[in-house]
This record gives structure tokens, C-alpha cells and sequence, in this order.
């Protein structure tokens, strides 16, 4: 059973908008999508799937993403992005630990104490620094297409730069027919996905609300994040990690050396997948999820 949409309200001001699927009853698994990518990235269908598998699946926008809080303020600027990189005196305007926060605040809103989390890209980034800072509230961690923040892993094909600071936000038709060349270059050629469902997926995204500045205010916190090799070292979780070994966004070393940072880690590598989530590839990400949270010492699904 799917919820409708709600806000969830946080002490820092943020209302992060999000919904669920299953029972309430049954063990929460935290969805956390990437840069610029609303909840419903997370297609119904896949929630259903995990549903099914004995989750209360929980999806939700990041801030400056769909229909939760934009962001006012410093960065938002195509030129903030290089500035941060650059570690000169243009810091991010929100953290990955600020991010985290949010997820966290997502739990709290719904009363819950403990969830499996899930991340694709930077929503990976967010999973492991969920894990990090706030250890106790994580039950198990899938890290999905993301890296350590460690540079010289996980790089990006620099021809991909340019893609990601240009474009036009505010005209529907343009969005479309950017999506479809943008998910071309970066989606993934041993399962590639109808140019009619990038299309219908865009003008979802759209219609709920994008925004370049918050797009690069998102960047801005990829770009300084922390390398966190040494505090993944520290964790106690049980830890997939999953990588395509054609994924020009982030290279597939930074899927290894999420691997090798975590204690006990799975790694499982698939041939002709980029950096997206394809249908065909659904009950391996399924089976991948559930295996790693009945690792964990809980009410795992049944």
C-alpha cells in the first residue's frame, strides 16, 4: 500500500516531503536518492518489489529537490561549484552530515528508531555518512553507484562536466530532451532504458519542481565532501555495495574502495550497468537489500 505524500518538518527548518509503501509494521528501509533526483526516481513499482520482500519503504525528496524546502542563500552559482572543489574560501552551503541530518529527521518524524538505508550516488554518500554519524540508527547499509569522497576514486568522465553546469531548468520540452541525452551518455548500455520512459520520468521530475541552483548547491556538498575511508573502517553494519562496471558518472573504483573501507563489505559488480537503475536489474538490487538486512541482528523480512 502506498501513502500519500507528507512533509516531515525538522528542528533545522527544512520540510522534507516524502511517502512509503507496505506495512508499517514490518522493518522501515530508508530510500535515499542522487544529485537532483526527487523521490519519484524511485519508481512505485521497485517500492512495491521491496514491499514485497517484508519492507515499510520509505522514499523521500532531498532538500533543494522536488517538493522539499529550496535552499536561500550562499552558493547556487554555476562558478561555486569550481570554488569549492578548489577548497578556496566559497565553502558548501549545507554538509553531507547536514543531509544525513535530514534522513535522520525523516525517522524521527515517523517514530522510528532503527532503519535499513539504501543509497544510489549521492544518496550513497548520505547512507554512509548516516552510518557514520548517527551509527545507531542504522540497521544495514546498501551503497549503490557511490564512492568514499576520497579524489583520486570514484572520479567522474570529464566530458560529463559540462552536461551537469549547463542546461535549461525552466522550459518543460527542454528539460525532456535534455533528460534523454543526459541518461544516453551516463545510463546503462547492457540495459538501456526507453527513450519514452526517460521522457515520462523528466516530466515528472518537472512538474515536482527542479531548480539549478539547488542542483549545484547539491554539488557544492559532493564536492567538499570529507574522504570518509577511515570513520567507514569503524563501522559495524552489514554493507553491500553495488557498482556497474559501466558507469562513467562515478568510476567503479569508488564502488571497490566503498568495499574495502567496510568491514565485511559484499561488493557484487554487474557488466553493462552505468549510473542508473534499470528495470531488468530490479530483483538483483531486491535480493541484494533483503540479503544484507537479514545479516542484521533484528526482525529482518520475512
Amino acid at each position: 500500500m502506498q501513502s500519500s505524500e507528507d512533509y516531515a518538518r525538522l528542528e533545522s527548518g527544512v520540510d522534507i516531503c516524502y511517502d512509503t509503501f507496505g506495512d508499517r509494521s514490518d522493518p522501515a528501509l530508508l530510500l535515499i536518492m542522487g544529485l537532483s533526483g526527487p523521490l519519484t526516481w524511485w519508481s512505485p513499482d521497485l517500492c512495491v518489489l521491496l514491499a514485497s520482500r517484508g519492507f515499510f519503504v520509505i522514499r523521500y525528496d532531498n532538500r533543494d529537490t522536488g517538493r522539499s524546502t529550496k535552499m536561500r542563500g550562499r552558493g547556487g552559482r554555476r562558478g561555486d561549484v569550481v570554488r569549492t572543489f578548489i577548497r578556496s574560501k566559497t565553502p558548501a552551503p549545507y554538509t553531507m552530515s547536514d543531509l544525513a541530518a535530514d534522513a535522520v529527521g525523516v525517522l524521527d518524524h515517523l517514530e522510528i528508531e532503527q532503519a535499513h538505508v539504501t543509497g544510489v550516488s549521492m544518496g550513497g554518500m548520505i547512507a554512509q555518512t548516516m552510518a557514520i554519524d548517527h551509527p545507531e540508527r542504522v540497521l544495514s547499509l546498501v551503497s549503490i553507484m557511490s564512492t568514499t569522497g576520497r579524489r583520486s576514486v570514484g572520479w567522474q568522465d570529464p566530458r560529463l562536466v559540462p552536461m551537469l553546469l549547463s542546461g535549461n531548468r525552466t522550459n518543460r520540452d527542454l528539460v525532456i530532451a535534455q533528460s534523454v541525452r543526459t541518461w544516453g551518455m551516463i545510463g546503462s548500455p547492457g540495459y538501456p532504458t526507453p527513450a519514452d520512459d526517460i521522457r515520462a520520468r523528466a516530466a515528472e521530475t518537472f512538474d515536482r519542481g527542479i531548480s539549478m541552483p539547488g542542483s549545484i548547491r547539491q554539488m557544492q556538498a559532493v564536492v567538499s565532501q570529507p574522504d570518509r575511508s577511515r570513520a567507514l573502517r569503524q563501522l559495524d553494519v552489514p554493507a553491500l555495495v553495488i557498482h556497474g562496471l559501466s558507469d562513467r558518472m562515478v568510476h567503479v573504483s569508488g564502488g571497490r574502495a566503498t568495499a574495502r573501507a567496510i568491514q565485511d563489505a559484499e561488493l557484487l559488480l554487474i557488466p553493462g550497468m552505468g549510473h542508473d537503475l534499470p528495470r531488468q536489474l530490479w530483483p538483483s538490487f531486491a535480493d541484494g537489500i533483503e540479503r544484507t538486512a537479514k545479516r542484521a541482528n533484528v526482525d529482518s523480512p520475512h
